[in-house]
């Protein structure tokens, strides 16, 4: 993982839900679906391909506006209620979506443009809350849990559009519920932890950050079940309030004028920090690295298959919508299958050599259906094994993105920043993968329509310039520390002056002081070294032996 224990897998964590709630049933319906909906109630909206794109790539618009509010909602209102108000958007969406057989083509479009706007923010609020809440030693299992369950996620939801497709039949008898029962099954897992965050504790961080240090000491003694007293909880909390004063100082010495914690100040820091990434050489490098990544997952296709995946299917000729649905759901098994490995062995390999398989792997694939595409558009039906060859293509190109870009490229961007700037370089990349996810829903309807197996093409070079960029330009991050990467990046200094400020905030808030009675060495720093041990785990190390 990434050499800050803290913040790497936040970010990470970031790559799962966004996946799992962007591939959820209920969008995905209106697309697979697509005659029944389109005939009743979006007139040209399906049939012209321009219009088709901009109905599914609304969504992602509305995910990069909501990308860009949600550290300001989650700063000033706390994640827990954070995640309530963005609960409370994605409902109105889906009800705004439901009423379609009312209100006709608007309606779906402003619905889906609101769900967006919630989806985008919930998948960075929800998993920094859950690691904010998680003790240090698991939350990297729970890192590796989520991205099983994201890919869990979107396996089911392509099987429940399979299954509600054929409701009233498949024909022209298809019923209504065929992409509505799709849509209103959001309901359930939004309403559900709308329900269930009312149930949980506020962010021991973001109670200490605020000032109200007392109520996070109670927070972490229920969430850890353990005495208020106990050393663990003691050590915890002092991790947490050395943080916090880190990023406290870390904006009093870039932008005094920003330090007062009130609303203004809080949105107009988002910006001017991110700013500040472009304003040198060195960290415009790290810019590059992390946006041009996000840019290239995203043009690798994967997204442009799994939400065109039936009519990527029915133009490689499957003989029928319900086929090409069940070629879809395989994707989904695949996608799933394909990411147990890359949990288990990515701090092995490496990010760069995984990366560039992957890669390669996919280039392959889509140069592969595009010359069968090529060689067979014209004679689908008396070359069936051509087609599903094809479709064999599409599955094993689910399979190289499943183990490599995937998983693999959150990790990256998150390992390439200084502590001080991580959370925001993190935002950019995020905003990067989003707005490269909107033009990929853009563009794949038309160009399956206007240059039908030069999409493939298109695809698979872009793959391969995402391979080029790799070997030359990005480094490989595994194991290395923060000052490392200073130097990799022709940055010197950045992480020592980082390490340095931690180093000074630990003496004086009493850490090393603590740790010291508890028998530990100080001799690494919380600066976010991955070669340095956990304090806690030290301390559960001893309470064992003793």
């Amino acid at each position: 993982m990434a050499p800050d224990r803290k913040g790497s897998i936040v970010e990470d964590a970031t790559l799962g839900l966004r996946q799992e709630l962007t591939g959820a049933s209920g969008p995905m319906a209106l697309v697979k679906n697509i005659k029944v909906f389109g005939l009743a109630y979006m007139g040209d909206w399906v049939g012209n391909a321009t219009k088709k794109g901009w109905l599914t790539s609304i969504f992602e618009l509305g995910a990069w506006f909501g990308c860009l509010y949600s550290g300001f909602l989650a700063e000033i209102l706390s994640r827990k209620y954070a995640i309530l108000v963005n609960v409370a958007i994605f409902v109105v969406g889906v009800v705004i979506q439901c009423i379609t057989v009312v209100g006709g083509a608007a309606c779906i479009i402003a619905g889906r443009f609101i769900t967006g706007l919630a989806i985008g923010a919930m998948s960075v609020n929800v998993p920094n809350y859950n690691a904010e809440v998680a003790p240090p030693e698991v939350r990297g299992s729970l890192v590796a849990l989520q991205q099983l369950a994201i890919t869990a996620g979107i396996m089911v939801s392509f099987w429940i559009d399979y299954g509600t497709n054929n409701i009233g039949g498949t024909g022209p008898t298809q019923s209504d519920a065929a992409w509505l029962v799709p849509i209103c099954l959001q309901l359930i897992p939004g309403i559900a932890l709308g329900i269930g965050i009312l149930f949980m504790p506020f962010s021991p961080r973001w109670l200490v950050h605020h000032g109200r240090e007392a109520e996070a000491r109670k927070v972490l003694s229920s969430l850890r079940n353990l005495e208020q007293e106990h050393p663990l909880i003691e050590l915890e909390f002092l991790e947490i309030k050395a943080q916090s004063l880190f990023e406290k100082r870390s904006t009093a010495e870039k932008w005094p004028h920003l330090v007062a914690l009130t609303p203004w100040n809080t949105f107009k820091l988002q910006f001017v920090a991110i700013g500040s990434l472009f304003t040198t050489k060195a960290m415009f490098r790290r810019v590059i690295v992390a946006t041009v990544a996000m840019f290239f997952q995203q043009f690798t296709g994967i997204n442009a298959i799994l939400y065109y995946a039936p009519s990527i299917f029915e133009a490689l000729g499957t003989s029928s919508n319900t086929t090409s649905l069940l070629a879809t759901g395989v994707v989904g098994v695949a996608m799933f299958l394909a990411t147990i490995p890359a949990v288990l062995y990515i701090d092995k390999l490496g990010r760069k050599p995984v990366m560039l398989a992957g890669a390669l792997g996919m280039g392959i694939c889509h140069m592969t259906i595009a010359v069968i595409f090529a060689k067979n558009q014209y004679q689908w039906a008396t070359h069936k094994a051509a087609g599903w060859a094809a479709v064999a293509m599409v599955w094993l190109f689910v399979v190289h993105f499943g183990y490599s870009w995937g998983p693999c490229a959150w990790v990256l961007i998150s390992e390439v920043w200084p502590l001080s700037n991580r959370a925001y370089g993190i935002a950019l990349g995020a905003s990067s993968n989003w707005m490269s996810n909107f033009i990929v829903g853009q563009i794949t309807p038309d160009m399956l329509k206007h240059i039908k197996y030069g999409t493939f093409i298109f695809f698979g070079l872009m793959t391969f310039g995402g391979a080029a960029f790799l070997w030359w330009y990005v480094p490989e991050t595994k194991r290395l520390t923060l000052e490392e990467m200073d130097v990799v990046f022709g940055s010197v200094g950045v992480a020592r002056a980082d390490s340095e400020r931690m180093r000074e905030i630990n003496r004086e808030i009493g850490l090393d002081d603590a740790l010291r009675n508890m028998g530990i060495g100080t001799g690494a720093d919380s600066s976010g070294d991955e070669k340095s041990r956990s304090p806690k785990r030290e301390v559960e190390e001893i309470e064992m032996k003793t």
